[in-house]
C-alpha cells in the first residue's frame, strides 16, 4: 500500500526568512565567512604544519660556521694554576664529566690536570697530563713521552649564522638552566606558560584594552611561544596578520613540543642586546657577555637582569643605561615576589646590590674588526651559505689575551690623544670689549688602528680598526690608506746599506756622512723643496744620526744618492705598491694602510723575507678534517744582512733618538727596533725579536692631525708591548739574531772611525763584513783631526741619552713639551725635535709626484 507524505510548504521560521531578504543576506555572508575562515585556518594549518617541521628537523642551532681562535700553549715553567686550565677548557666546551661533551673533558688532580680531547676536538684525541708545583708548570706527558708544551682547545670567538648577523651563542639544555633564572623569565614575561595552550586569551585581551583606552601601543600581550613563533618564522612587523600568524604558529609548536622543549628553545634564541657587531643570542651567552660568568653561577639580581632584558635589550642596555636596567631589574624582582618565586626580603637583599657588569670592552673579547676581514677572506674562497649549512670551522689566527692588551693599550692611549687635540682646539676668544671666553672649538675625533703580527709566521694575532666598533665599522687597519711618513724612511737606509752587496758606488755605511742643508730636489721638470720640522738643520751627520733622528732633508739628499728607482723597487718589493721614484716618496708622501705597512716591515724584523698577513690557519668540517689550508706568501727581498744593519740603526731610534721617551721613558725596556712618524697623521712601527707591531692615529676627514707620531701612536705602541712582553707567550724577548756577515764594532762619537781606549766616547754600530771603517781614531791627523776631537766637527753628533731609568724599566711619566725652548746642547742633538715635516709642504703629486708629509 502506498504511502502518501505531505510536505508542509513552508514553516513558519522559513516563511519569515523567505520573506526578509536581509536575513537570507546575512545567513549567506555568515556561511561565507565560515567557509573561508576554515578554509584559510586549513590551509595555514597545513603551510605552518610543514614550516614548523622543516625549522626543526634535525639540530636547530647547529648549522652555523663557528670561528675559533689560535690555540694557546701550556708550556713548562709557565705560571699558572691547573683551575686556570680548566676554565680554558671550560670556555672551549670541555667538561669535567667524561662522555658529556664531544669537545672533551677534563679532570682536576691533586696538583696538576688531565685533559682528554674527545672527537670534535681540534687536536687528535690524544689525552694530557700537566703537572702544577707552587704554581708553576712542572711536567706534561703524554702516552708518547714527556711533553715542552700542550696546546689547550682553542676558544670559540664567534658563530656566523648568516650573511646578516653575526651572533654569538652557547647552547644549554632545559635542566641547565638555573630554576631562579626560569622563575624569573616566567614572572615578567609569561606567568601562565605552563597553563595556557600557546596563547593567553586572557592576558591579551586585557593588552588589547589597555592599547586601546591609551590611545598607543603599550603592552605586548605575546606568550613565550607567541615570541618563539615570532622570532623563528616572522618579521617584527606589527599588523593583524601577523599577529594572527603568530598566535596559530604558536598553538601549533605547543601541539609538536613540551614546555620544556618550547622555553630551551626560547632560552637558545631570543636576543638579549648587541656587543659591538655581534648579536647576544641565549641565556648563556648573556651570562658570559654581562657577567663574564657561566650561566649555572649567575645570582638572583643577576638573573633577574637578563629576563628584564627581553623586553627591549637595546633601551635597558645596562652599559648605556644603567639607571633603565637597574629600574627594569628590579620590577623583575617585584614580580617574582608576586609569583612567590622569591620571598619579600629575598627581592629587598637583590635590590640592594649594585650592576656588577664585566668590562664592556667589545674589542677585547670579540675582535669585530678582525672577524670582518676573516669574513672578508673566507667569503673570496666559498660561499657563506655553504659554510653555514657545512657547520664549518674557522680556525684563526686571533690570540684573545693579546687582543685583550691591545683593546686596552688603545682605550688608554687614545684618551692621551684626545687630550691633546682638546688642548689644541681650546682658544680664547674675545666675545666683546675687554671681555673673553675660553671655548673648545668642534672637530672631527681622532681615529686608530693596530696591528700586531707574529714576524716570522705573517699571522695576524690582534687587530684593532678603530675606537669603538659600533659607532663606525669602517676598518681603519685594511681602509685608511694614508701617506706613511718618516715610517717609510728605513726603505731608504735599507737601500743605502744594500749598496754594500750590490756593488754600488759609493759604498754607503751607517757611519757614512750625508749632509742636512736646506736643499732643492729636481725631478723632471719639477722642483721639490723639503725641510726639517722648524727648520733646524744638522750639516754633515752619519745615516745612523740621520735616521735616528728622522733628519728629512738628510733622507731626500740619501735617496738621491743610492737612487729614487731601487728605493721605490725596495718598497714596491715590500708590498708597498703606491710608492714612485720621486724625492718626496724618501718622506713617505704615498699612501698605504696599516696593515700594508705591518706587512711591508716584516723584511726588516724576519731576515728580509716579506710575509703576507694571515688571519686564518684553516678551515675543517665538523669531522675535523681540512677543508683548506691558508698560509702566508714568503718572498726574499732583503739579505739578511741589510735586514739587521737596518733593524740594528732602527734599535736606535728607541734607545736614544727620536722615540726615547715615549718608549722608554714610558718603562719599555726589552730590546727591540722602531720608527717614528708623521705626515697628516701619528704612526708607529717598532718590532722585538717575536712580535711586529704598527699603530696609526689619525682623522677620518684627511684632515691634519697636528700632533706628532711620538705623540699619538707611539705611547700606545708602548703600553701594547709592555702588556704584551708581560704574558708567558711573548715574554721570552732576544736582541735580534746577528746572522753570518755581520760585524758590531765600537766607534769613536768624534770621528765615527773605530774606536781605541784613546777616543773614550764610543757607540756601538753594525756593519755588513768588510764596509765596516779600517782606520782607528787615533789615526785622524791634520786640523780637521785635531778640531773635530773638540768640537765633533765632522763627526757624528752625540745621539740623546735614554732617560734616567729606562733600561731599568722605571716608567719616566714626564713627556717634553714640543714647544718648550731649547737649550745648547738641546739645540745640538735634537732632543725635542718631532718627527714631523716642514710648514711649508712640497706640491702635491699631480704637480711633481710628491705629497706634503
Amino acid at each position: 500500500m502506498a504511502i502518501k507524505l505531505k510536505i508542509p510548504k513552508s514553516t513558519r521560521a522559513g516563511k519569515f526568512l523567505g520573506r526578509d531578504p536581509v536575513l537570507r543576506l546575512a545567513l549567506l555572508i555568515f556561511v561565507l565567512l565560515v567557509t573561508v575562515s576554515g578554509t584559510a585556518f586549513t590551509y595555514y594549518y597545513i603551510k605552518f604544519d610543514r614550516v614548523i617541521e622543516q625549522r626543526f628537523k634535525g639540530a636547530v642551532f647547529s648549522n652555523s660556521a663557528k670561528i675559533y681562535a689560535i690555540p694557546r700553549s701550556v708550556r713548562v715553567g709557565e705560571k699558572i694554576e691547573p683551575k686556570q686550565i680548566a676554565s680554558e677548557l671550560r670556555h672551549a666546551g670541555y667538561t669535567d664529566k667524561d662522555g658529556q661533551s664531544l669537545m672533551g673533558s677534563y679532570r682536576l688532580l691533586s696538583g696538576g690536570i688531565e685533559i682528554d680531547p674527545g672527537p670534535d676536538s681540534y687536536h687528535s684525541p690524544e689525552p694530557a697530563t700537566i703537572r702544577v708545583r707552587a704554581g708553576k708548570v712542572e711536567a706534561i706527558s703524554s702516552k708518547t713521552g714527556d711533553l715542552e708544551a700542550y696546546e689547550l682547545e682553542p676558544q670559540m670567538i664567534t658563530s656566523l649564522f648568516d650573511a646578516e648577523q653575526r651572533s654569538k651563542r652557547q647552547l644549554v639544555k632545559y635542566e641547565e638552566i638555573p630554576k631562579i633564572l626560569v622563575d624569573a623569565v616566567l614572572a615578567i614575561e609569561d606567568r601562565r606558560f605552563f597553563q595556557h595552550g600557546g596563547v593567553n586569551f586572557i592576558r591579551l585581551a586585557e593588552a588589547t584594552w589597555i592599547d586601546l583606552t591609551h590611545q598607543r601601543h603599550e603592552q605586548g600581550g605575546s606568550t613565550i611561544t607567541m615570541q618563539l613563533s615570532r622570532a623563528f618564522f616572522l618579521t617584527p612587523q606589527k599588523t593583524v596578520k601577523r599577529k594572527l600568524s603568530e598566535m596559530l604558529i604558536a598553538m601549533e609548536m605547543e601541539q609538536k613540543f613540551s614546555k620544556q622543549q618550547i622555553f630551551e628553545f626560547y632560552a637558545n634564541r631570543v636576543d638579549l642586546g648587541q656587543r659591538g657587531s655581534f648579536t647576544i643570542s641565549g641565556f648563556a651567552e648573556a651570562s658570559r657577555a654581562y657577567f663574564n660568568k657561566d650561566l649555572k653561577d649567575i645570582s638572583l639580581p643577576e638573573a633577574a637582569l637578563i629576563a628584564g632584558l627581553i623586553q627591549a635589550p637595546s633601551f635597558l642596555s645596562p652599559y648605556r643605561h644603567p639607571e633603565r636596567a637597574l629600574e627594569r631589574r628590579n620590577l623583575v624582582l617585584d614580580s617574582m615576589v608576586e609569583t612567590h618565586a622569591i620571598s619579600k626580603a629575598d627581592a629587598e637583599k637583590a635590590k640592594a646590590a649594585p650592576l656588577k657588569l664585566a668590562p664592556p670592552n667589545v674589542e677585547a673579547s670579540d675582535a669585530p674588526y678582525f672577524i670582518d676581514l676573516v669574513r672578508e677572506t673566507l667569503i673570496s674562497k666559498l660561499d657563506e651559505r655553504q659554510m653555514n649549512d657545512q657547520s664549518y670551522r674557522i680556525y684563526t689566527t686571533l690570540d684573545p689575551e693579546l687582543q685583550k692588551a691591545a683593546a686596552q693599550a688603545v682605550e688608554a692611549g687614545m684618551k692621551l690623544v684626545d687630550e691633546q687635540v682638546k688642548k689644541q682646539r681650546t682658544k680664547r676668544i674675545k666675545v666683546g670689549k675687554n671681555k673673553y671666553e675660553t671655548k673648545v672649538q668642534e672637530g672631527p675625533q681622532a681615529q686608530v688602528a693596530l696591528i700586531a703580527m707574529d714576524p716570522h709566521t705573517g699571522e695576524v694575532l690582534a687587530l684593532v680598526g678603530g675606537r669603538n666598533y659600533g659607532f663606525s665599522q669602517l676598518n681603519h687597519a685594511s681602509s685608511a690608506k694614508r701617506p706613511t711618513g718618516s715610517i717609510f724612511k728605513p726603505f731608504v737606509y735599507a737601500a743605502a746599506v744594500n749598496t754594500g752587496l750590490d756593488g754600488g758606488n759609493p759604498v754607503l755605511t751607517p757611519a757614512s756622512m750625508v749632509e742636512d742643508q736646506p736643499s732643492t730636489f729636481a725631478y723632471g721638470d719639477q722642483i721639490y723643496e723639503p725641510r726639517n720640522y722648524k727648520e733646524e738643520y744638522h750639516g754633515e751627520v752619519t745615516m745612523r744620526y740621520a735616521l735616528a733622528m728622522s733628519l728629512n732633508n738628510a733622507t731626500v739628499k740619501l735617496a738621491e744618492q743610492v737612487g729614487y728607482d731601487k728605493v721605490a723597487d725596495l718598497a714596491k718589493a715590500a708590498g708597498i705598491t703606491s710608492v714612485k721614484a720621486t724625492p718626496a716618496m724618501a718622506l713617505g708622501a704615498y699612501e698605504a694602510t696599516p696593515l700594508d705597512m705591518t706587512s711591508a716591515y716584516t723584511v726588516f724584523a724576519n731576515g728580509g723575507i716579506h710575509l703576507s698577513p694571515v688571519l686564518v690557519n684553516s678551515m675543517r668540517n665538523t669531522k675535523g678534517d681540512v677543508v683548506i689550508d691558508f698560509n702566508s706568501e714568503k718572498r726574499q727581498v732583503l739579505d739578511p744582512r741589510v735586514a739587521f744593519v737596518t733593524t740594528n740603526m732602527m734599535e736606535s731610534v728607541i734607545n736614544n733618538g727620536l722615540a726615547v721617551s715615549a718608549v722608554r721613558g714610558r718603562g719599555f725596556s726589552a730590546p727591540a727596533a722602531g720608527k717614528t712618524g708623521s705626515s697628516h697623521d701619528g704612526w708607529f712601527a717598532g718590532y722585538t725579536s717575536n712580535l711586529l707591531c704598527i699603530v696609526w692615529v689619525g682623522y677620518d676627514d684627511y684632515s691634519d692631525l697636528r700632533l706628532s707620531g711620538a705623540q699619538t701612536a707611539a705611547p700606545i705602541w708602548t703600553e701594547f708591548m709592555k702588556k704584551a712582553v708581560a704574558l708567558p707567550q711573548y715574554s721570552d724577548v732576544k736582541p735580534f739574531t746577528q746572522p753570518a756577515g755581520v760585524v758590531d764594532v765600537q766607534l769613536d762619537k768624534q770621528t765615527n772611525l773605530l774606536a781605541t781606549p784613546a777616543c773614550p766616547e764610543t757607540y756601538s754600530s753594525a756593519f755588513i763584513a768588510g764596509t765596516e771603517p779600517s782606520q782607528t781614531c787615533d789615526q785622524g791627523t791634520g786640523v780637521r783631526g785635531f778640531f773635530s776631537r773638540i768640537f765633533g766637527l765632522g763627526g757624528e753628533k752625540a745621539l740623546p741619552p735614554p732617560p734616567a731609568g729606562a733600561q731599568a724599566g722605571v716608567v719616566n711619566t714626564s713627556t717634553d713639551d714640543p714647544k718648550k725652548k731649547k737649550g745648547f746642547f738641546g739645540k745640538i742633538a735634537g732632543i725635542f725635535k718631532e718627527d714631523k715635516s716642514s710648514n711649508n709642504p712640497p706640491p702635491k703629486p699631480a704637480d711633481n709626484g710628491s705629497k706634503p708629509q
